[in-house]
Protein backbone atom coordinates (compact mmCIF):
# COMPACT_ATOMS: atom_id res chain seq x y z
CA UNK A 1 0.00 0.00 0.00
CA UNK A 2 1.72 3.77 -1.05
CA UNK A 3 0.94 6.30 1.07
CA UNK A 4 2.13 10.19 1.40
CA UNK A 5 2.66 12.15 4.48
CA UNK A 6 1.55 15.61 4.94
CA UNK A 7 2.85 17.40 8.02
CA UNK A 8 3.91 21.20 8.63
CA UNK A 9 6.05 20.29 11.30
CA UNK A 10 9.58 18.57 10.17
CA UNK A 11 10.08 16.75 13.37
CA UNK A 12 6.40 15.38 13.52
CA UNK A 13 6.64 14.84 9.33
CA UNK A 14 10.33 12.64 9.74
CA UNK A 15 9.07 10.90 13.12
CA UNK A 16 5.86 9.65 11.76
CA UNK A 17 7.78 8.55 8.05
CA UNK A 18 10.47 6.75 10.28
CA UNK A 19 7.59 4.54 12.33
CA UNK A 20 5.73 3.90 9.26
CA UNK A 21 9.26 1.89 7.55
CA UNK A 22 8.82 -0.10 10.30
CA UNK A 23 5.65 -1.69 8.58
CA UNK A 24 6.51 -3.54 5.64
CA UNK A 25 3.16 -3.66 4.16
CA UNK A 26 3.23 -0.04 3.25
CA UNK A 27 5.19 2.05 1.34
CA UNK A 28 6.00 5.92 1.81
CA UNK A 29 5.87 7.05 -1.48
CA UNK A 30 6.57 10.82 -0.93
CA UNK A 31 6.28 13.59 1.78
CA UNK A 32 4.81 17.15 2.14
CA UNK A 33 4.76 20.25 4.60
CA UNK A 34 1.61 21.97 3.31
CA UNK A 35 -1.40 20.91 0.89
CA UNK A 36 0.28 23.39 -2.01
CA UNK A 37 3.48 21.19 -2.51
CA UNK A 38 1.05 18.12 -1.21
CA UNK A 39 -1.42 18.11 -3.78
CA UNK A 40 0.40 18.00 -7.23
CA UNK A 41 2.07 15.35 -5.76
CA UNK A 42 -1.10 13.25 -4.77
CA UNK A 43 -2.65 13.62 -8.08
CA UNK A 44 0.95 12.34 -9.81
CA UNK A 45 1.56 9.76 -7.64
CA UNK A 46 -2.19 8.82 -6.46
CA UNK A 47 -1.30 7.13 -2.85
CA UNK A 48 -3.67 4.10 -1.69
CA UNK A 49 -3.43 6.43 1.92
CA UNK A 50 -2.92 10.01 3.06
CA UNK A 51 -1.91 10.09 6.28
CA UNK A 52 -3.09 14.15 6.67
CA UNK A 53 -2.09 16.86 9.26
CA UNK A 54 -5.61 19.26 9.34
CA UNK A 55 -4.30 22.51 11.07
CA UNK A 56 -1.42 23.42 8.74
CA UNK A 57 -0.75 27.67 7.98
CA UNK A 58 -2.20 29.33 5.40
CA UNK A 59 -4.31 25.97 4.14
CA UNK A 60 -6.20 22.95 6.53
CA UNK A 61 -5.97 19.25 5.50
CA UNK A 62 -9.72 20.10 4.38
CA UNK A 63 -8.70 22.18 2.02
CA UNK A 64 -6.57 19.52 0.48
CA UNK A 65 -8.74 17.22 0.10
CA UNK A 66 -11.60 19.75 -1.29
CA UNK A 67 -9.20 19.65 -4.23
CA UNK A 68 -8.93 16.14 -5.09
CA UNK A 69 -10.26 14.20 -7.92
CA UNK A 70 -10.72 10.66 -6.20
CA UNK A 71 -11.00 9.35 -3.10
CA UNK A 72 -7.58 7.96 -1.06
CA UNK A 73 -8.39 6.45 2.36
CA UNK A 74 -7.49 9.33 5.21
CA UNK A 75 -5.97 9.12 8.46
CA UNK A 76 -5.95 12.14 9.70
CA UNK A 77 -2.66 13.15 12.36
CA UNK A 78 -4.01 16.57 14.43
CA UNK A 79 -3.29 18.05 17.51
CA UNK A 80 -6.47 18.81 18.26
CA UNK A 81 -8.98 17.07 18.66
CA UNK A 82 -12.37 18.92 17.50
CA UNK A 83 -12.14 18.23 14.20
CA UNK A 84 -12.89 14.38 14.42
CA UNK A 85 -16.99 14.85 13.87
CA UNK A 86 -15.97 17.07 10.49
CA UNK A 87 -13.70 14.01 9.31
CA UNK A 88 -16.34 11.64 8.90
CA UNK A 89 -17.41 13.57 6.21
CA UNK A 90 -14.02 11.64 4.77
CA UNK A 91 -12.80 8.33 3.41
CA UNK A 92 -12.08 8.21 6.72
CA UNK A 93 -9.93 5.16 9.03
CA UNK A 94 -8.49 6.89 11.67
CA UNK A 95 -8.12 10.05 13.66
CA UNK A 96 -4.99 10.36 15.45
CA UNK A 97 -3.79 13.18 18.03
CA UNK A 98 -0.61 13.89 18.63
CA UNK A 99 1.67 12.85 19.87
CA UNK A 100 1.27 9.53 17.98
CA UNK A 101 2.68 6.50 19.86
CA UNK A 102 3.81 3.68 17.92
CA UNK A 103 1.08 1.42 19.60
CA UNK A 104 -1.46 4.08 18.41
CA UNK A 105 -0.10 4.20 14.91
CA UNK A 106 0.00 0.24 14.55
CA UNK A 107 -3.56 0.25 15.81
CA UNK A 108 -5.20 2.32 13.15
CA UNK A 109 -2.55 0.48 10.10
CA UNK A 110 -4.42 -2.61 11.02
CA UNK A 111 -7.68 -1.01 10.86
CA UNK A 112 -6.21 0.24 7.11
CA UNK A 113 -5.06 -2.81 6.07
CA UNK A 114 -7.83 -5.08 6.92
CA UNK A 115 -10.29 -2.55 5.24
CA UNK A 116 -8.34 -3.35 2.44
CA UNK A 117 -8.26 -6.47 1.91
CA UNK A 118 -10.64 -8.22 -0.51
CA UNK A 119 -11.21 -11.38 1.82
CA UNK A 120 -12.15 -8.90 4.62
CA UNK A 121 -14.25 -6.73 2.41
CA UNK A 122 -18.15 -6.13 3.23
CA UNK A 123 -20.35 -8.10 0.92
CA UNK A 124 -22.30 -5.43 -1.62
CA UNK A 125 -26.47 -6.36 -1.67
CA UNK A 126 -28.04 -6.82 -4.65
CA UNK A 127 -30.27 -4.28 -6.04
CA UNK A 128 -33.28 -6.51 -5.38
CA UNK A 129 -32.00 -6.93 -1.73
CA UNK A 130 -34.31 -5.76 1.40
CA UNK A 131 -32.62 -4.17 4.24
CA UNK A 132 -34.32 -4.17 7.90
CA UNK A 133 -33.95 -0.60 9.49
CA UNK A 134 -35.08 0.13 12.96
CA UNK A 135 -35.35 3.50 13.78
CA UNK A 136 -35.98 4.62 16.96
CA UNK A 137 -39.71 2.46 18.31
CA UNK A 138 -39.88 2.24 13.78
CA UNK A 139 -38.73 -0.93 12.00
CA UNK A 140 -38.94 -0.75 8.07
CA UNK A 141 -38.27 -3.11 5.61
CA UNK A 142 -36.74 -1.30 2.81
CA UNK A 143 -35.87 -2.67 -1.33
CA UNK A 144 -32.39 -1.34 -1.88
CA UNK A 145 -34.43 0.01 -5.15
CA UNK A 146 -36.68 1.86 -3.31
CA UNK A 147 -34.11 4.20 -1.65
CA UNK A 148 -33.68 7.40 -3.10
CA UNK A 149 -30.80 9.02 -1.14
CA UNK A 150 -28.43 8.38 1.94
CA UNK A 151 -27.05 11.52 3.74
CA UNK A 152 -24.71 11.67 6.02
CA UNK A 153 -25.44 13.21 9.36
CA UNK A 154 -22.23 13.06 11.91
CA UNK A 155 -22.02 9.34 12.75
CA UNK A 156 -25.04 8.59 11.55
CA UNK A 157 -26.73 8.38 7.74
CA UNK A 158 -30.38 9.68 7.24
CA UNK A 159 -32.39 6.77 4.15
CA UNK A 160 -34.65 8.25 2.20
CA UNK A 161 -37.22 6.17 0.28
CA UNK A 162 -40.74 6.46 -0.42
CA UNK A 163 -42.26 8.94 1.86
CA UNK A 164 -39.93 8.17 4.77
CA UNK A 165 -37.03 8.29 6.18
CA UNK A 166 -34.98 6.96 9.06
CA UNK A 167 -31.53 7.14 10.62
CA UNK A 168 -28.84 4.57 10.54
CA UNK A 169 -25.77 4.75 13.04
CA UNK A 170 -22.88 3.62 10.53
CA UNK A 171 -21.00 5.80 8.32
CA UNK A 172 -21.70 6.36 4.95
CA UNK A 173 -18.61 4.81 4.31
CA UNK A 174 -19.36 1.91 5.35
CA UNK A 175 -22.89 2.23 4.27
CA UNK A 176 -21.99 2.93 0.51
CA UNK A 177 -19.46 0.04 0.71
CA UNK A 178 -22.45 -2.41 1.12
CA UNK A 179 -24.53 -0.83 -2.18
CA UNK A 180 -24.66 -2.26 -5.21
CA UNK A 181 -22.16 -0.87 -7.71
CA UNK A 182 -23.98 0.61 -10.58
CA UNK A 183 -27.12 1.34 -9.22
CA UNK A 184 -26.11 4.02 -6.36
CA UNK A 185 -23.58 6.89 -7.04
CA UNK A 186 -21.62 9.22 -4.48
CA UNK A 187 -22.82 12.69 -5.66
CA UNK A 188 -20.55 14.42 -2.75
CA UNK A 189 -18.94 13.21 0.39
CA UNK A 190 -21.91 14.29 2.01
CA UNK A 191 -24.55 12.22 -0.09
CA UNK A 192 -24.90 8.86 -2.37
CA UNK A 193 -28.06 8.79 -4.52
CA UNK A 194 -29.87 6.36 -6.51
CA UNK A 195 -29.64 6.52 -10.40
CA UNK A 196 -32.64 5.85 -10.81
CA UNK A 197 -34.23 7.80 -8.49
CA UNK A 198 -32.56 11.06 -10.33
CA UNK A 199 -35.22 12.82 -12.61
CA UNK A 200 -32.52 15.75 -13.80
CA UNK A 201 -29.18 16.97 -14.53
CA UNK A 202 -27.86 20.49 -14.88
CA UNK A 203 -24.56 21.91 -15.40
CA UNK A 204 -23.85 23.85 -12.15
CA UNK A 205 -21.92 27.00 -11.67
CA UNK A 206 -19.28 25.19 -9.67
CA UNK A 207 -18.23 23.13 -12.56
CA UNK A 208 -20.03 20.00 -11.29
CA UNK A 209 -23.84 19.14 -11.69
CA UNK A 210 -27.18 19.81 -9.76
CA UNK A 211 -29.54 16.99 -9.78
CA UNK A 212 -32.74 16.59 -9.40
CA UNK A 213 -34.25 13.74 -7.29
CA UNK A 214 -37.61 11.97 -8.10
CA UNK A 215 -38.74 13.82 -4.77
CA UNK A 216 -37.66 17.07 -5.82
CA UNK A 217 -34.90 17.31 -3.69
CA UNK A 218 -31.48 18.62 -5.46
CA UNK A 219 -28.41 17.51 -4.67
CA UNK A 220 -24.79 19.26 -6.09
CA UNK A 221 -22.04 16.55 -7.67
CA UNK A 222 -19.06 17.61 -6.88
CA UNK A 223 -16.72 19.14 -9.51
CA UNK A 224 -14.23 15.74 -8.97
CA UNK A 225 -17.29 13.59 -9.02
CA UNK A 226 -19.01 15.00 -12.33
CA UNK A 227 -16.49 13.17 -14.95
CA UNK A 228 -17.34 10.09 -12.86
CA UNK A 229 -21.16 10.45 -13.26
CA UNK A 230 -21.25 11.27 -16.98
CA UNK A 231 -19.25 8.48 -18.00
CA UNK A 232 -21.86 6.02 -15.95
CA UNK A 233 -25.06 8.34 -17.47
CA UNK A 234 -23.55 7.87 -21.18
CA UNK A 235 -22.87 5.32 -23.63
Amino acid sequence: MRAIVVEDSRLAREGLVRMLGEHAALTVVGQADHPDSALPMIMALRPDVLFLDIHMPGASGFDLLAQLDYLPRIVFTTAFSEYAIRSFDFNTVDYLLKPISAERLAQALHKLLGESDPARAPRRLDIGSKIFIKDGEKCHLVGLDAIKYIESCKNYVQVFFGADKAYVKKSLNSVEERLPAGHFFRANRQCVVNLQAIRSIEESISLGYMITMSDGRMVEVSRRNAIELKELLSF
